[in-house]
């Protein structure tokens, strides 16, 4: 009874027998009089007071009914505070720098490898360890879809993160024959000629610098290079200005109202996609004249390649796919570089291991020589470094999918169109997989390395990043040049990191630089 009384159709009728008793007191009122005026007043508050209540009261039973359907065993948990779920507690883990004790203590509490709560106003299954891994990767597009909030939606909205089904392939397929190795090995000269130009300028000769900062616009200015070729300082330094901004509302609640970080972000947004847009406009025009060949760049291969049907790419689609991959590289490669350089400023005889391998393969080269696919490829300690950071500091704690249809897992039922979390954390930290897993250790890696589905911080499946090759390339030749110059410790040792979205020092990471 209470169910159709309160029911969205039932509302509706209800709200508009108000809506016309207001109408008809407030446009007769002066027929009615004065005196009738002031008595409907408090009628008319009475009245919104009584539509607000059963606003809410409809709003509570649809949200009731999505996250508390009836005819399904759930997993144990809970859905928090309303409305807000447990969205700021997991939050402020992330703020202290320990997202993974979010899900660390669900787990002990419930004694499962899956538990239900609300973020981000959804109903979410929280899978946890590899089998969850692997069930859901090998499950994209069959059981599960990747879900990603509104407010990144909307600033990627034609892009491959977050298209679907048949539209996505032809960029999906486009993206990876850029990113693959074979493709990219020939920049990895390109890659270590911008690297040492960027060393003389923002590191040579100082006593102290700010590393955060400069990682961020090397890591654009990389990024803007391999992928577009813009290479005009002041469209650089406008768009890295503006991705700032873009990272520091990306992840909020998409109000669209002036003064939230959200606005702002969307703002940017506009910004960088007019200045995308008049390169592209002036790329294809080059492209007509025959001045650059259709293999350039990732940019004039996405103007020039059509699908199987023929079809090529809007601007739109273009632009929204480029933001994507100078967002991606602007944050996720230069915090890894900034915890990499953390962890070696603690731990002298990892650097001093690296130094040796990187100073065997400088001096194979011969004088002015640049790095090239074979020098990355004998950077194996290097690399093993590097994975043990992405295991301890992953750039990502973990992404949605979205059921699309009703699914079992860990013998719970997960109706359609929950969300379902899976965790870096529950697998890089479980010390079933890793033993002691707060340990920093190298040699975890070596060998075949981790058993399948236990270390993913690039996801995994159909949807694994596609750019893990390039931020390969990236650190491996940043790292290679800055141990053969420097020896650095940091400002504040025990500077906080905060995970918002991703790991980044609190103070911008000040160091001491010592020219090796």
């Amino acid at each position: 009874m209470l169910n159709h009384i309160f029911s969205p159709s039932s509302f509706l009728t209800k709200r508009e027998g108000v809506m016309d008793s207001l109408f008809y007191l407030v446009g007769n009122s002066q027929r009615l009089g004065e005196s009738s005026l002031f008595k409907i007043v408090p009628l008319i508050s009475c009245s919104l007071l009584g539509l607000l209540t059963l606003a809410c009261l409809a709003g509570f039973t649809a949200f009731r009914a999505k996250f508390r359907p009836k005819g399904y065993s759930l997993p144990p948990g809970s859905f928090g505070w309303p409305l807000v779920g447990e969205t700021l507690i997991r939050q402020r883990l992330g703020q202290l720098g320990k997202p993974e004790e979010y899900i660390k203590r669900r787990r002990l509490l419930y004694g499962k490898d899956i538990f239900k709560t609300s973020l981000l106003l959804q109903p979410v299954a929280v899978v946890c360890g590899p089998a969850a891994n692997k069930f859901l990767f090998s499950n994209e597009n069959k059981l599960v879809v990747t879900w990603w909030t509104k407010s990144i939606q909307n600033v990627f909205p034609s892009s491959v993160l977050t298209s679907r089904g048949l539209h996505a392939r032809p960029i999906k397929k486009l993206l990876t024959a850029f990113l693959k190795p074979e493709a990219l090995q020939s920049y990895v000269g390109t890659m270590d000629s911008i690297t040492q130009s960027f060393m003389e300028t923002e590191w040579e000769g100082k006593e102290e610098i700010m590393v955060f900062p400069l990682l961020k616009l090397h890591s654009f200015v990389m990024a803007s290079r391999i992928f577009t070729t813009i290479q005009d300082p002041n469209i650089v330094q406008n768009l890295t200005q503006q991705f700032h901004v873009l990272m520091d509302g990306i992840i909020e609640i998409p109000l669209n109202i002036p003064g939230t970080r959200y606005y702002r972000a969307m703002r940017a947004r506009d910004v960088i996609c007019r200045d995308l847009l008049s390169v592209i406009k002036q790329r294809r025009v080059a492209l007509s004249a025959g001045t650059v060949s259709p293999t350039h760049d990732l940019l004039t291969s996405l103007l020039s390649t059509a699908d199987e049907n023929g079809r090529f790419l809007t601007e739109k689609e273009i632009t929204d796919n480029i933001l994507l991959l100078l967002f991606s590289a602007h944050g996720t490669t230069s915090s890894t570089i900034a915890m990499l350089m953390r962890y070696l400023a603690e731990m002298p005889h990892i650097y001093e291991e690296i130094l040796r391998e990187q100073i065997g393969i400088a001096a194979s080269k011969a004088p002015g020589e640049l790095l090239d696919w074979k020098d990355i490829r004998q950077m194996k300690y290097s690399w093993n470094t590097t994975c043990e950071v992405l295991r301890l500091s992953p750039p990502i704690e973990g992404t949605f999918r979205e059921a699309i249809t009703d699914l079992t897992y860990g013998g719970f039922d997960i109706p359609k169109g929950w969300k379902l979390f899976w965790s870096v954390h529950s697998s890089h930290k479980n010390p079933e997989y890793f033993p002691e897993p707060e340990k920093f250790d190298p040699s975890r890696f070596d060998g075949d390395g981790p058993a399948p589905y236990t270390y993913v911080p690039f996801g995994g499946g159909p949807r694994r990043c596609p750019g893990y090759e390039y931020a390969r390339l990236e650190i491996m030749v940043f790292l290679h040049n800055l141990v053969k110059r420097f020896r650095w410790e940091p400002v504040f040792p025990n500077e906080k990191i905060k995970v918002d979205p991703l790991p980044v020092p609190v103070q911008g990471f000040p160091i001491r630089l010592r020219p090796r």
